[in-house]
């Protein structure tokens, strides 16, 4: 068995076979299942810290990783250990031994398979998941659940969920079950509309979740949208039967930290955000005006092929002085000469990241090593993950989907 990605490869089939290998560990677990197209990663990690607060011992499976694997396996707060995943590994590997190359798991099964035996194993009493692709067929939809959320549905994957909102909205309402209690957040009206009928036809009982967080609470999280993601956290948490006090959710929103979101380095001077789609680019830009007003960014921005970047750098245009266009360490990266064409703001093409951060962070005269220019690195998690790697003087391990 490798752990090598195998592609997107839809279908539960590999998954169930893979569990009953590994004696059915889904079976222990008390999850609350997150899917959406935007936000999911911080409603998981405002769940998991207010029910850390509480006093539970709390699994947490996220994707992908920005820099360690390890990040994608969180038991009790802290990323799973180096021995923990050694042994949980090879244990991946007795249950597929036998397998047919053909008949191999995707990597991404893998790591699920993985992070739900390691919860059992921990004595997890709580699990939070967030999908990887859509819902309906996603690895993490095989698990018990005990409430879902649905975070804000866009268009992204379409070449696997469907060309409208409608079909995406289907595809992420997969997890529904029976008379397992959902929370939604606010969504465009077609996806709105097929997220009901789908509630409808599992039974699955609905709630809208349309008021932002309450102002005497204060999130870790800057941005109005994520006081929208953490209410759409605590209603999840009360949904499944939990009922911290109001001291375990002030400290546990307040607490919250999270890679790539809006995260700040150098004093604050270096903003890294992992935004890679319409949706979350508006949203970027409305929190950089919320955090700074008016002023401008240098913007470091890299995209993958896939994300339709050519619809992304005029949004970002209003708020950057100047734009240093950089590669992404995937052969899915867009060449930064092409990023470059039709830009109306003042723009350089960098050989790597490395380079541009150099080039911004350098104390020196002129425009672009201003040290008072806020810097703002965006367009795609993997370029957040090699940012946060270099800045620890390291590199960004291997990632997939």
């Amino acid at each position: 068995m490798s752990m090598q990605s195998r592609g997107v490869q839809p279908g539960l089939e590999r998954m169930k076979r893979l569990l009953e290998g590994l004696g059915n560990p889904e079976k222990k677990l008390r999850c609350l299942h997150v899917a959406g197209t935007n936000g999911k990663g911080s409603v998981c990690a405002f769940a998991e810290s207010v029910l850390l607060a509480a006093g539970h011992r709390v699994g947490l499976y996220t994707s992908p990783h920005l820099v360690e694997f390890s990040e994608r396996i969180r038991i009790g707060g802290r990323n799973a250990s180096a021995s923990e995943l050694e042994e949980g590994i090879t244990r991946l590997r007795k249950a597929t031994s036998g397998w047919s190359d053909g008949e191999m798991p995707t990597f991404f099964e893998l790591v699920t398979a993985l992070a739900f035996d390691l919860f059992a194993r921990s004595g997890c009493g709580v699990v939070v998941l967030e999908t990887g692709l859509g819902g309906r067929l996603d690895a993490t939809n095989t698990a018990p659940k005990i409430a879902c959320a649905i975070t804000p549905i866009g268009m992204d994957h379409m070449e696997w969920l469907g060309e409208t909102l409608g079909k995406i909205a289907r595809e992420k309402a997969g997890i529904f079950r029976s008379g397992i209690p959902a929370v939604l957040a606010p969504q465009e009206p077609e996806a709105a509309e097929s997220l009901e009928a789908a509630a409808r036809e599992a039974g699955t009982p609905c709630a809208w979740i349309t008021e932002p967080l309450p102002d005497q609470l204060s999130p870790g999280l800057p941005g109005s949208h994520q006081r929208r993601n953490a209410a759409l956290a605590l209603a999840l948490i009360r949904a499944a039967g939990f009922d911290p006090s109001g001291e375990e959710i002030g400290r546990g929103l307040s607490g919250v930290t999270w890679l790539g979101r809006f995260q700040r380095l150098r004093r604050g001077r270096l903003i890294l955000d992992g935004a890679h789609n319409l949706q979350a680019i508006r949203q970027l830009v409305e929190t950089w005006r919320e955090e700074f007003g008016g002023e401008r960014c240098l913007l470091i921005f890299g995209a993958l092929s896939d994300k339709d970047p050519g619809s992304l750098l005029p949004l970002l245009e209003p708020i950057a002085r100047e734009i240093l266009l950089v590669p992404v360490c995937s052969p899915r990266s867009v060449d930064p000469v092409d990023l470059g064409r039709g830009l109306r703001v003042r723009h350089r093409v960098f050989g790597s990241l490395k380079e541009a951060l150099d080039d911004v962070l350098t104390p020196a005269t002129g425009l672009s090593r201003s040290p008072r220019c806020p810097v703002l690195l965006t367009g795609s998690l993997f370029l957040v993950g090699e940012a946060l790697a270099l800045e620890s003087g390291g590199e960004a391990s291997l990632r997939r989907q």
